[in-house]
């Protein structure tokens, strides 16, 4: 679609013609952006309810930095996982309100003003495990959430966890992050009534085979209503936890 197909796309709304919906569906998939090494889909906001986030590993200063900017230009929140220090640097030229999270490696830059919703809470077993609870936490942030923490409350010292039950309860929805053996999503699990998304972290010893072991308990928890990512997706649980929290946002 063009720019003259589009603004006669906007005169039939105006005049009545078609629905604000039935013209959303038409521009749902209009071309994505051609950099030459990366096509950027600025329109994954109308599909997904969030832009197109990058993953820095394995690509070039230069590309997060094209990249970057190129999702920046639609006035967005614009979000960079797994990313150097030098690809902030690089960033940061266009961008100098952009800001760089070292623990989780994150660039956000925050566009306009941030309504935050609802109510997530990131609970993590050990501070070794930060890195991928901040991972989860930033990106519901970033998202438009209310995010809450709750670090270092493993298994090991279940007194705790017991001691902010009421944090727990307040949450719409609780992201769980854990190494080891993983136990602590099953403990949660079952003593909250809310959606807990699991995360097993790649932290423990041999026998963890970095991150098997969390990832087997989580999966075969007792604790039903446990719905669980990949093995140090940080990412994928905040934007789960994000779309599961602002269901409680959508008015019938």
């Amino acid at each position: 679609m063009n720019q003259e197909q589009l603004q006669e796309l906007l005169k039939s709304v105006k005049k009545g013609e078609i629905s604000i919906e039935e013209a959303s569906a038409k521009i749902k998939h209009i071309p994505y952006e051609d950099l030459g090494f990366a096509k950027v889909d600025h329109h994954r906001g109308l599909r997904r309810g969030f832009s197109e986030v990058i993953y820095c590993a394995g690509k070039t200063v230069e590309q997060v930095s094209s990249i970057f900017q190129s999702l920046a230009s639609k006035g967005n929140n614009v979000l960079a996982t797994r990313a150097t220090e030098d690809m902030y640097i690089e960033v940061k030229k266009n961008y100098p309100d952009a800001k760089y999270y070292p623990v989780p490696r994150m660039i956000a830059l925050y566009q306009g003003k941030q309504k935050q919703v609802g109510s997530i809470l990131v609970i993590c077993a050990g501070t070794s495990d930060l890195p991928v609870a901040e991972e989860a936490a930033i990106t519901a942030e970033v998202m438009g959430n209310k995010v809450e923490r709750l670090y270092d409350v493993g298994v090991a010292g279940l007194h705790r966890l017991l001691l902010n039950i009421k944090l727990m309860e307040k949450a719409r929805v609780l992201v769980v992050v854990a190494g080891m053996e993983g136990a602590l999503s099953s403990v949660v699990g079952g003593l909250v009534e809310k959606p807990v998304v699991a995360v097993p972290t790649s932290v423990g010893y041999g026998a963890n085979f970095n991150g098997l072991a969390a990832l087997l308990t989580m999966l075969n928890s007792c604790s039903p209503g446990i719905t669980v990512v990949n093995i140090d997706n940080g990412f994928g649980a905040g934007y789960a936890a994000s779309l599961i929290n602002k269901l409680g946002e959508i008015k019938e």
